[in-house]
């Protein structure tokens, strides 16, 4: 389990690497707002410029690898960085140099969310960049965030949600939070494994509407937690209830899909 950090400062800096999301719903403005909403700091890498709207996602332009090296290092040696949150990548080269970067800090943990297609459907991962993902990244990973279909797509094994996540397992991650928002249950079903098993199991009402970058704010949340110090389960937990408050409270400001509100707490009585 991950112990706090005596050395950690008051304002746990958190690093986001991640996308561009022109509308705000997802990737780094989406970071930047739930790690700031738990009072941590937000410092980011731009990792691919995106044109998306919140229906969908038309087009990606990954940054040069060097670039993304550059920004991440310009801030370590400047700052304490307590956490990593990695989100779209985009190509193989980003996920190179990502790993380089991880390299440089091995004892911070590495919250990783698989960005594997848009809200609407299109899919943003061919089978090289799972693979790039699988060898280069989930090694180095912490806390994996997975939806459903994005657990079937790293797996390396396994028919059932179960035999997954413990594939994932047996791949390098540390801790698998398996999230059931695209599943057909009449719940959300949110399952923490580890250690080989099974650890523990939430279940949240289930919102009517769709949500632009729901994954990146429960992501993000769970770094900010590790970044604090906070044991795993407790962090996983107190994220899913901080994700699911930001989208009862969301909004649809665009023609799509719904928008998290990740300062929602600010009004709440």
């Amino acid at each position: 389990m991950l112990e706090a950090d005596t050395n950690t400062p008051a304002m746990p800096v958190v690093m986001t690497l991640a996308g561009h999301d022109p509308c705000g719903g997802a990737g780094i403005q989406a970071d930047i707002e739930a790690i700031a909403s738990q009072g941590c700091h937000p410092v980011s890498v731009i990792t691919c410029l995106t044109v998306q709207d919140t229906c969908n996602v038309q087009r990606i332009e990954p940054v040069a690898d060097y670039l993304i090296e550059q920004q991440a290092e310009a801030v370590l040696a400047d700052m304490p960085v307590a956490a990593f949150k990695i989100g779209l990548l985009g190509s193989v080269e980003v996920v190179e140099a990502v790993h380089r970067i991880l390299l440089q800090a091995p004892d911070v943990p590495v919250i990783l969310d698989p960005v594997l297609a848009a809200g609407g459907g299109k899919s943003l991962a061919a089978e090289i960049l799972l693979e790039a993902i699988r060898e280069y990244l989930l090694p180095l990973t912490t806390l994996l965030t997975p939806n459903v279909p994005e657990a079937a797509q790293l797996a390396m094994a396994g028919e059932t949600l179960d035999e997954q996540a413990l594939s994932l397992l047996d791949q390098g991650c540390e801790y698998v939070l398996l999230t059931g928002t695209h599943a057909e249950t009449e719940r959300v079903e949110n399952v923490l494994y580890g250690e080989g098993k099974r650890l523990r199991t939430w279940t949240w009402e289930r919102l009517p509407e769709t949500y632009h970058g729901s994954g990146c704010t429960l992501a993000s949340a769970c770094a900010a937690n590790l970044s604090k110090g906070m044991e795993i389960s407790k962090a996983v937990a107190a994220a899913q209830a901080y994700a699911w408050g930001s989208l009862q409270a969301g909004r649809k400001i665009g023609r799509g899909q719904w928008l998290p509100d990740r300062f929602y707490w600010r009004t709440a009585s």
